[in-house]
C-alpha cells in the first residue's frame, strides 16, 4: 500500500520518540508498504525563534512569517528536523533522503491569500516524477515544508516560503498516488468535548465541534486538511492517529486507532 505519513514536529523532538517512529516506519516498509514522509517542525521553530528573540504570532493556527522567521523555518524544518529524522531512519535500516520543496522543484507555492501571514504559501504544484525517481532508487523521501514560489511575473523572492504541512498533504498524496494518508500527531485522535476518541468524522460533525470550540488552534488546519483529502481522494484511507506507540504506522492503518475522515 502506498502510504503518505504526515508527521507533526512534536513527534520528532525527542531522540527516543524519533527512534520508535523510525522503527515503526521500517516495520511498515518490511510489511510491504511504500512510504513517503511529510513533516513539520512547529515546536523546533518556536524553540529556535525564542532563542533568537523572535516572538511567535499565529492566525487560526498558522504561523505569521516575516523575513527573519522565514529563515528560522528554513533552518529548523529543512535542516534540524529533517536531518535528525533521516538519521533516525538510517539507524532503523531505512535509506532515507531529506528534502524540502526547493529540492528538484519538488513543490512550489503561491502566496497565502491572507497576506497578514507574510511569507506563508499554499502549494500549487508537486513534481511527482522526482518522487517516483527516489522511490525507484529504494529511497524513502522525507519532505519538509519549505518551498519557493512558483514562477510568476514578479520574479524571484528573497525568502523561501513557510508552508503548513497539512496543506501540502493532499497535493503530495495525489502526486504519490497514496492509498492511505495518515496524519500522525501527539494526540490519539480528534477528541470530543469529553476527551473521547471520535472514530469517524465528516464535515458536518467537524463544523459543529469547531463552533463549540472543541476543535481549535492547531487542530483546525489538521481537520480541514483531513476532510479536504477525504473529499478529493475517494477510496483513500485518511486518518489522524497517534505517532507514539509500538508499530504506530501499522496500528494507524487498523480500525482500532485514530479518527477516520469522510467527505
Amino acid at each position: 500500500m502506498r502510504t503518505l505519513l504526515k508527521i507533526g514536529g512534536a513527534a520528532l523532538e525527542r531522540t527516543e520518540a524519533r527512534a520508535a517512529l523510525a522503527a515503526s516506519i521500517a516495520s511498515a516498509r518490511a510489511a510491504g508498504h511504500e512510504i513517503v514522509v511529510l513533516h513539520g517542525g512547529g515546536n523546533q521553530i518556536r524553540s529556535l525563534s525564542s532563542g533568537l528573540g523572535i516572538e511567535a504570532e499565529y492566525l487560526e493556527g498558522l504561523r505569521v512569517t516575516d523575513g527573519a522567521t522565514a529563515e528560522v523555518v528554513l533552518a529548523a524544518v529543512a535542516g534540524t528536523v529533517g536531518k535528525h529524522l533521516v538519521a533516525s531512519l538510517g539507524a532503523a535500516g531505512v535509506a532515507a533522503i531529506g528534502l524540502c520543496g526547493a529540492d528538484a522543484s519538488l513543490f512550489q507555492v503561491s502566496p497565502h491569500p491572507d497576506r497578514r501571514l507574510g511569507y506563508v504559501g499554499l502549494p500549487v504544484s508537486v513534481n511527482g516524477r522526482a518522487l517516483e525517481a527516489l522511490l525507484a532508487a529504494g529511497l524513502l523521501p522525507c519532505v519538509g515544508c519549505v518551498a519557493p514560489l512558483a514562477p510568476d511575473a514578479e520574479g524571484p523572492r528573497d525568502h523561501l516560503y513557510n508552508v503548513n504541512a497539512d496543506d501540502v498533504a493532499l497535493p503530495l498524496a495525489k502526486a504519490f498516488g497514496a492509498e492511505a494518508l495518515l496524519f500522525l500527531t501527539d494526540v490519539p485522535a480528534v477528541l470530543d468535548s469529553e476527551g473521547e476518541r471520535i472514530v469517524e468524522l465528516d464535515g458536518t460533525g467537524a463544523e459543529a465541534l469547531r463552533s463549540d470550540g472543541v476543535i481549535a488552534g492547531g487542530m483546525i488546519p489538521k481537520v480541514r486538511a483531513g476532510l479536504d483529502a477525504a473529499t478529493a481522494l475517494p477510496g483513500t484511507l485518511v486518518k489522524i492517529a497517534p505517532a507514539a506507540g509500538p508499530d504506530a504506522v501499522l496500528a494507524a492503518l487498523s480500525d482500532d486507532v485514530g479518527t477516520t475522515f469522510h467527505p
